[in-house]
């Protein structure tokens, strides 16, 4: 395994900057997300490191090596993509051991049926090693795809959104089986994803990529905790953090008339943007605060409220068995100590230097 690290790498297609020496480290054994939404740079970064896309400037290092100047076989990292990349006319055996047959390897027989079986055995896909794979089903598929990559056992797994295609309860398995599968293997995984679910539930470590640059790196709870602006602050979370408009007035933060509590004032005076969760809006009577109830999302377990709050529109969470209606009037506060403050202007969260 490896540790991967760019070093204030850029990269241009015609006059479209995609990334801005972006400078990033994975560790060694680390599961590493990179979060960022459609044309952030993921997938140019991905293609980057994997040899694929060569820098226009800065370093691409795997292990103690700068490895620009080598070819995509030389770096000996595995790219899973969202598309299956498989051989419909060979059978799941076959597919496995295709990445091992090069001449260039020259891998004796009995270590390719080793390495086939133990890839099969640790995605549990042994009872298909003998199924076409034009007869598998999309999970299935994918779990070949990533046993393709297994099977060469690289120093670095780079995966290329490889859940985006499947359905939600899919999805939720896989992210499962791929965390135990680094658990497993004790790999270097850089995985990028659009889905802030994923992002959360799987990384050990999430970089937040916007126009291709990193805007932060933490953390899950670093990130939904802490986030450095309000573009992070509404990159993770769902439904994502409320950013209200006010001012600090008397200790107090004012907004659309009303007066809340804040646990500090520090940054008392310009006109700011509070920051707060969904889950730390609180409803009951006598709060300080009145919105309407616009709509009502029943999601089983909690209710996924949307209020209005004159011009401001709000999310909160509560318990399934409040009992309310649309367009009811609701008296709300907030959990003062769990409400950030941005910089108007910046997006700066003010308590992050």
């Amino acid at each position: 395994m490896a540790r991967v690290e760019l070093e204030n790498v850029s990269k241009r297609f015609g006059g479209t900057r995609a990334l801005k020496e972006l400078s990033l480290t994975v560790e060694d054994g680390e599961f590493f997300v990179l979060l960022g939404r459609t044309g952030a740079g993921k997938t140019t970064t991905l293609r980057v490191i994997a040899g694929l896309e060569k820098p226009d400037s800065g370093r691409v290092i795997i292990g103690d090596t700068d490895v620009v100047g080598k070819t995509a076989a030389e770096r000996d990292v595995a790219l899973v993509l969202q598309q299956y990349s498989l051989y419909p006319r060979l059978s799941v055996r076959g597919n496995l051991e295709f990445p091992l047959r090069p001449k260039v390897r020259k891998m004796k027989d009995d270590e390719i049926a080793r390495r086939v079986e133990r890839a099969a055995n640790t995605l549990q896909i042994t009872h298909l090693l003998d199924r076409k794979v034009e007869r598998l089903s999309g999970g299935e598929m994918q779990r070949v795809s990533i046993g393709r990559a297994i099977v060469r056992d690289p120093r670095v797994f780079l995966m290329d959104e490889p859940l985006s295609a499947l359905d939600a309860k899919l999805r939720e398995s896989l992210r499962v089986e791929l965390k135990k599968l680094h658990q497993d293997l004790g790999a270097t995984f850089l995985f990028v994803t659009h889905d802030q679910v994923e992002a959360m539930s799987m990384g050990d470590k999430i970089g937040v990529l916007r126009s291709g640059r990193l805007v932060q790196v933490g953390s899950p709870s670093d990130i939904y905790e802490r986030p450095r602006n309000t573009f992070v602050a509404r990159s993770v979370g769902s439904p994502p953090m409320n950013l209200i408009e006010g001012r600090f007035s008397d200790g107090k933060a004012e907004v659309n008339g009303f007066s809340l509590p804040v646990a500090s004032s520090a940054s008392a005076g310009p006109a700011v943007t509070f920051g707060v969760r969904p889950e730390n809006l609180v409803l009951e009577p006598g709060a300080p605060a009145e919105a309407k109830i616009f709509d009502i999302e029943d999601q089983g377990v909690v209710k996924i409220l949307t209020l209005d709050m004159g011009e401001t529109r709000l999310h909160a969470t509560v318990p399934a068995g409040l009992h309310i209606q649309r367009d009811e009037t609701v008296r709300f506060g907030w959990k003062p100590d769990r409400v950030l403050t941005f910089d108007k202007e910046t997006g700066q969260n003010l308590a992050v230097a």
